[in-house]
């Protein structure tokens, strides 16, 4: 009889290995429901083209919207290109200026993206912040921050952006565009922040009385290092599925004050801007000007929302 070998230390090694984050994420529930959920699928597709196509606006694009050298004023409020009277250089059509539709949307889309996140990545680090606080140290805090949020949902959220925005616009009346787009999302992220702070504060009230928490306090973990290292990461979950429907309300948002006027600046257009430039001719028979960008805004908050209601059931453990 042969001797079998003992396994050398290499292949004891490797057996032992743990798998990486990425194998853990194809082989968890996530990823599994995401699988076996055609919407969430499709709504991944959807948001994911709606994506590429504004970070990529500048090389996808077939024209440049904004270079006014390069505008025609005779190929001003042309139809699509399959309704007669239309050109194949414009496959959308084109607006009062003679921009071109299906560029101008590409480009408004990614102000509109650039808008809606960074409003959206603000309210939850000031709204995360002050949940866990409040929910940590509780007492006079909690009470006093509580009563914030029971202020700000008193009044409608487009009304305070609307202050908000107004009032940096009076303040900085020669304002640069970037400032310009500053103070926009600091008004959409003013009215966002208080769901976040809502749900992280209850969550942290039923994490804060758990056993980890206490053997961290008793071993002498500093109450800042506990809310950080140890509570933070478990209410997280709640905060991913808000922060993905927050991102197509703040674009809705966005949309709303550029329709009104009091949005991103004229010269960089976004979906609302476009939407209100259309909305002046759709009587006229221009429907294409405002019918385009209005469904490419759809498009985009109804994917987001989509894989918002898909991740919220995803991440609730008893649907699984």
């Amino acid at each position: 009889m042969t001797a079998s070998l003992p396994p050398s230390p290499a292949s004891g090694a490797s057996a032992a290995r743990p798998p990486n984050a990425l194998s853990r994420f194809f082989d968890g529930d996530v990823w599994h429901s995401f699988t076996h959920s055609p919407t969430a699928m499709v709504a991944a597709f959807v948001a994911l083209c709606c994506l590429v196509c504004a970070l990529f606006a500048t090389w996808i694009a077939p024209h440049d919207p904004f270079d006014l050298s390069a505008l025609e004023l005779m190929d001003s409020r042309l139809p699509p290109a399959w309704i007669e009277g239309g050109s194949s250089k414009y496959l959308l059509g084109t607006d009062d200026q003679g921009r071109d539709l299906l560029s101008a949307i590409m480009y408004g889309a990614r102000i509109s993206l650039l808008v809606g996140v960074a409003s959206v990545i603000l309210s939850m680090i000031i709204g995360v912040g002050l949940g866990l606080l409040a929910g940590f140290v509780g007492g006079k805090v909690d009470a006093f921050i509580m009563r914030i949020c029971d202020v700000m949902l008193s009044f409608p959220s487009i009304l305070i952006a609307l202050l908000i925005d107004g009032i940096g616009r009076v303040v900085f009346k020669d304002a640069h565009d970037t400032l310009a787009f500053a103070v926009l999302i600091l008004a959409i992220a003013l009215t966002g922040w208080v769901q976040y702070a809502r749900t992280v504060r209850g969550s942290t009230l039923v994490e804060r009385n758990k056993e980890y928490v206490q053997a961290a306090r008793v071993i002498g973990v500093k109450p800042l290092a506990i809310m950080w290292r140890h509570v933070l990461p478990n209410v997280t979950g709640p905060v991913l599925v808000l922060a993905t429907l927050q991102v197509a309300s703040a674009i809705l948002t966005e949309a709303t004050l550029s329709f009104l006027g009091v949005g991103v600046p004229p010269t960089s257009p976004s979906l609302g801007t476009l939407i209100r430039i259309g909305n002046d001719f759709l009587f006229s028979g221009e429907w294409w000007i405002t019918i385009w960008p209005s469904a490419m805004l759809v498009l985009i908050a109804l994917s987001v929302n989509l894989l918002g209601d898909w991740l919220r059931d995803a991440l609730n453990p008893r649907l699984r």
